[in-house]
């Protein structure tokens, strides 16, 4: 699988410097961890959902949740863990299985879980890539994370976790150090399972009453910014103890390809296009576009998605620009190893190599699965682009 891959060859080569590089499930975590973009939650209750996987891979997703957790009345797990061994033996058994599906994760309320659907999954867990973790701390987390390691032995597969950081103890402030310092020492202990960790601000604005507008991002509410802050601080460092931390759900949603259709009908490489982020701006969309921006800015990367109109976005965002490319480039060419100051190709900024190193090396990570724009091409002509004609 590669990002933008369901484009037609000649529209990537359109659209990017350097495309994105392919993927598998079975690619180093590094990889995959940066690749995870737009992830996007389904209950798994839902009747078609080997056709949603399908539908949904088609037009661009690389990696999904199908969720036991709180998308689903309590009533339903049973029908839910039910309805995915189904699902699962489904997607198995249509011709080149695996080849064509996202990335998919299972979201489990406790570790049981994990062993007991391993088990009935069958050979069909072969396209299971492994499990979010809700309410991740350091009690909670150690038998969910035991029960991984349980369940790889007995599948012979390698499955990665993903945990959920939500809990109360995380938002409240006598708390919140303690609770980071355990959570912190529990996946650094099981690194080689945890793939990526994921904020739950929903739960976080629970704690306290409270829900964010459309118009604002996480980042406005400044009690759940906090423990964003304190989350990469603690776990998101880059001298190599740090882990990939995604960016929280974004709630709100209207269906945007209905709206677009006209436009795509006509090409995206005019001025016309620039009418895309107006109209998205207009239809609530400001709110997701800048906090995807805030995220990357504090050192997220990825983002939960709840509806498939917000993967686009999310991965559109996600492509390194031409300038970012350059910039990067120069600051990590072997000749530059001993430090110094560069102007920039684009002559509009400073370029310090030593200080400057980790944001570079990050950056060309993200070049190779989500690809390198064309100097001329920005997030609209990439959105234009890849948003569903249907």
């Amino acid at each position: 699988m590669r990002h933008f891959g369901h484009l037609a060859s000649d529209l990537r080569s359109e659209l990017f410097h350097r495309e994105p590089q392919e993927f598998a499930a079975d690619s180093p975590a590094r990889v995959l961890a940066t690749a995870l973009g737009a992830t996007l939650y389904s209950p798994a209750t839902r009747p078609h959902l080997a056709d949603d996987v399908l539908k949904q891979a088609a037009r661009g997703v690389v990696s999904m949740v199908l969720c036991l957790e709180d998308s689903i009345d309590d009533r339903d797990v049973e029908a839910g863990e039910a309805n995915l061994v189904l699902q699962f033996a489904d997607l198995a058994a249509r011709p080149g299985a695996g080849r064509a599906l996202p990335l998919l994760f299972i979201r489990v309320r406790t570790p049981a879980q994990i062993t007991d659907l391993v088990r009935r999954l069958g050979d069909s867990v072969r396209l299971l890539s492994g499990f979010v973790l809700p309410k991740f701390t350091e009690e909670s987390g150690v038998p969910f994370l035991e029960a991984l390691g349980t369940a790889e032995a007995a599948s012979g597969r390698r499955l990665f976790a993903m945990p959920v950081l939500e809990s109360p103890e995380l938002m409240h402030l006598e708390s919140r150090v303690e609770t980071l310092y355990g959570i912190s020492r529990t996946v650094d202990k099981y690194r080689d399972r945890v793939l990526a960790l994921r904020l739950g601000v929903t739960d976080f604005c629970s704690s306290y009453g409270l829900r964010r507008a459309p118009a604002m991002t996480a980042y406005d509410v400044q009690i759940v910014a906090s423990v964003i802050a304190d989350v990469v601080n603690v776990l998101g460092r880059a001298d190599g103890s740090g882990f990939v931390v995604t960016g929280p759900v974004w709630e709100y949603f209207r269906h945007h390809e209905r709206m677009f259709k006209p436009q795509l009908r006509r090409s995206p490489f005019t001025p016309e296009a620039e009418d895309l982020r107006d109209a998205l701006i207009q239809q609530d969309m400001d709110g997701l576009l800048r906090e995807i921006e805030l995220d990357r800015a504090n050192g997220l990367l990825g983002k939960t998605c709840i509806h498939p109109s917000h993967v686009p976005v999310v991965n559109a965002l996600s492509v390194v620009t031409h300038e970012e490319f350059c910039d990067a480039a120069d600051i990590l060419h072997e000749d530059r190893s001993g430090g110094g100051v560069l102007r920039s190709a684009y002559t509009n900024k400073m370029n310090e190599v030593k200080p400057h190193r980790a944001w570079a090396e990050r950056t060309l990570h993200r070049a190779e699965v989500f690809g390198v724009a064309r100097e001329d091409i920005s997030f609209v002509e990439l959105l234009a682009a890849i948003l569903p004609s249907s």
